[in-house]
């Protein structure tokens, strides 16, 4: 399977940013890539009030646009992810994965919130977006996919889970920040894919938007040995690669860590209030 990863420098510019991304995808599926993935909040990168004004439903036009793309070149679209419209005057930080005549295979809502500080910046992602709860894999292309965004990346539990599920590729569309990137990025991708011997899909977001992003860019995709097979440079752009499935099945059965596992030794304590 030929993979494509999106790098965009996306900001409050819906118009530019998808017509940006459709270039983009459109270059991709021109070089022979049948599943092809946008970064976090690709259509809207922005904050606070911004962002939940320029939210929309599942039937909106971002994904609308994604889908007749999809549709048009015949291929597997992650739609990286976008703010939904939510209940409780909140949205929901959503990825969807089209299939190739324009249907959606799978919805994820981001589970974790991004509330730090780094870089001299506050995020608190949880004043103007609410978490999902579901975990979630779909089928494309004779293998399963699991779904997640950016923070997602920090709690190997769930990419544990989705590989358990049969998972063999993991999207991971992000705009993850260029303070934590510099450090984190490269490490914690090769690490969920050597953890869980998943080929993983990272595109990511580069550069500045307004109030405050940075994006650190780097878009890439890992092998399930941990081997980097490509890495976008610091610009809008696609990377691609050819994805080996008889060679992560190899992997599997010479390192076994998925057969080897002892789930019912990693019991999750329970903590106990201490009373006087």
């Amino acid at each position: 399977m030929r993979a494509a990863v999106v790098q965009l420098n996306s900001n409050d510019d819906k118009a530019h940013n998808l017509a940006t991304a459709e270039e983009l995808v459109r270059e991709a599926a021109a070089e022979g890539a049948e599943l092809v993935a946008l970064p976090e909040k690709w259509n809207l990168l922005a904050g606070g009030q911004d962002l939940l004004t320029g939210a929309e439903t599942l039937d909106g036009p971002s994904l609308n646009a994604a889908r007749s793309w999809a549709r048009e070149l015949g291929i597997h679209l992650l739609a990286g992810s976008i703010p939904e419209l939510g209940p409780g005057g909140r949205a929901f930080n959503t990825s969807v994965l089209i299939g190739p005549v324009g249907d959606d295979l799978a919805v994820y809502r981001k589970i974790h919130m991004f509330d730090v500080d780094v870089g001299g910046v506050s995020y608190r992602e949880s004043e103007c977006e609410q978490p999902g709860e579901e975990i979630v894999t779909a089928s494309l292309l004779g293998t399963t996919v699991g779904l997640s965004v950016c923070y997602d990346l920090r709690f190997p539990e769930l990419y544990r889970i989705l590989a358990v599920r049969g998972a063999r590729i993991v999207t991971v569309p992000s705009a993850f920040t260029a303070a934590t990137g510099r450090d984190h990025w490269e490490v914690l991708l090769r690490a969920r894919a050597i953890e869980d011997q998943v080929f993983v899909l990272a595109p990511n977001q580069v550069g500045e938007a307004s109030p405050h992003f940075e994006s650190y860019g780097r878009s890439a995709i890992v092998d399930p040995w941990g081997v980097v097979l490509a890495t976008a440079p610091d610009e809008e752009c696609f990377v691609a690669a050819d994805l080996d499935l008889s060679s992560q099945q190899r992997t599997r059965e010479s390192l076994p860590s998925l057969a080897n596992r002892r789930p019912r030794a990693y019991v999750w304590p329970q903590l106990t209030e201490a009373r006087a």
